[in-house]
Formats: structure tokens, C-alpha cells, sequence
């Protein structure tokens, strides 16, 4: 008798963000082992084809990919019950294909995750033991809660005070992410590491 290995059915939901113009497609199957990746445009996409076939929908400003999920961020000119479907079945169908979703190219470095690829970028300083200290809270604390909600979040510095953390996702340009940050983010933060005085936030 023969042995036969049935294919894994592909899954794909949509799920609403705290931002109005992103949304986060869950898939049953692995999609990056490798920290989120955001591209911002097809050009940066090269890497990753279906980033970069995501790209083809004209009203897509932004593809973030992380384990298990891809978070879309669309232009203003649609909405979302237009296009949700159709995103939703190309991300299915492009799974179901078993199309690559990275090339054999190097995709671009991103310094997530405590600076994980920190010796892939020799301009890159590595963390002080106090950012050590701040990058570990948001990975245990923070982390979770923002990738729920289809984004991410990463520590870029601390100098005199001044946490500076990078958005990513949905999280990016989100009208709710600033009120997150000052009463979530920063008041944490204040708790468990006294030297923080502030947090603020740049987009990826």
C-alpha cells in the first residue's frame, strides 16, 4: 500500500487593526522564520515575491510580513470591504501555489528583536546594557500585544532619558499609536526602568 502525504490546506483570515487603513491576514502556515520585514515599496521588495506581487494592487502602500501573518496598509482612494477579499484569495491562492516567499536574495537587514542581526551591519552599534535591559521589557511585555494587533515594535535607542522605539505595521502612521505609546509603552517602561523618562516613536 502505498503512503500518501496530504497537502496542508492553506487558511487565511482577516483580521481589523487599530489602524483604519491596515489589515492583518492570518495564515495557518509559516511565513517568515526571520524577524518581521516591512516593505514600503515595490523596489524593496525584490527579495520577497509575494511582497512584491502584492505590490501589482495599486492601492497597497505597505506590505509587513512577520511569522504567521502579513499586515496590509492600503491607500485612502479604497476600502477595506472592496479590496479585503481579493487580497485575502491572492495570499491564499500565492500559498497554495508553493510560489517562493523569498528569493535567493539577501532580504534587507532589519534590526529587530534586540538587534538579533546586529553583525550583519558594522554601522550598527551594539545595545548598551540598559537598552539590553529596555529591548528585553518590550520583547516580554510589549511584543505580543502590538503583533495581535498586526504590527510590531522595536528599540532603536535610549540616550539621557529619551527611549526612541521603531513602529512597524499596522502600527505605522496608526491615529491610536501615540495614545498606546504615552499610556501603555512609556508608563511601563517608567515602572520597571526608572532611568526612562520618555518614549517616542519612529516609523520604519
Amino acid at each position: 500500500m502505498e503512503s500518501t502525504t496530504e497537502k496542508k490546506a492553506i487558511i487565511i483570515y482577516a483580521e481589523s487593526t487599530p489602524n483604519p487603513a491596515s489589515i492583518k491576514f492570518v495564515a495557518n502556515v509559516s511565513l517568515n522564520p526571520a524577524p518581521a520585514i516591512v516593505f514600503t515599496d515595490a523596489k524593496v521588495a525584490k527579495s520577497c515575491p509575494l511582497a512584491l506581487e502584492l505590490f501589482n494592487f495599486p492601492f497597497v502602500q505597505s506590505v509587513f510580513l512577520a511569522s504567521n501573518f502579513i499586515t496590509v496598509t492600503k491607500s485612502e482612494q479604497v476600502e477595506w470591504t472592496e479590496i479585503m477579499n481579493p487580497v485575502r484569495d491572492f495570499i491564499k491562492s500565492y500559498l497554495e501555489s508553493d510560489k517562493p516567499i523569498f528569493s535567493k536574495e539577501t532580504p534587507p537587514v532589519v534590526h529587530l528583536d534586540g538587534r538579533a542581526n546586529v553583525n550583519a551591519d558594522a554601522n550598527v552599534k551594539p545595545f548598551t546594557e540598559l537598552e539590553t535591559k529596555i529591548a528585553a521589557v518590550l520583547e516580554e511585555y510589549i511584543k505580543p500585544a502590538v503583533e495581535g494587533d498586526g504590527g510590531a515594535i522595536s528599540l532603536k535607542s535610549f540616550n539621557e532619558g529619551v527611549v526612541t522605539v521603531i513602529m512597524q505595521g499596522s502600527c505605522s502612521g496608526c491615529p491610536s499609536s501615540t495614545m498606546t505609546l504615552k499610556a501603555g509603552i512609556e508608563g511601563l517602561l517608567k515602572r520597571l526602568i526608572p532611568e526612562v523618562q520618555t518614549v517616542i516613536a519612529e516609523e520604519a
